[in-house]
């Protein structure tokens, strides 16, 4: 995996990890692999935990992912 030039926005970071882990995930845990990964720079990127937190609620909410319990999301 070749890390990206820049941080990803947070649904990006997050939407690659589910990609490239295949299964649900606890939103800590994307953080975590997103941040490992050189997707999200918490150095560049400013309050990374609630921009995730919102971004996944929101993606839950249109159908992009989908949320199995609480803080635990995987991909459709």
């Amino acid at each position: 995996m070749s890390e990206p030039a820049e941080p990803l926005e947070p649904l990006d970071a997050a939407l690659r990890v589910l990609r490239e882990e295949g299964a649900s995930l606890h939103w800590t845990a994307i953080q975590d692999l997103a941040l490992k990964r050189g997707y999200l720079d918490p150095f560049v990127q400013r309050d990374i935990r609630k921009r995730l937190v919102a971004a996944l609620a929101g993606a839950a909410r249109e159908g992009v992912v989908i949320r199995e319990s609480t803080g635990v999301y995987r991909l459709p």
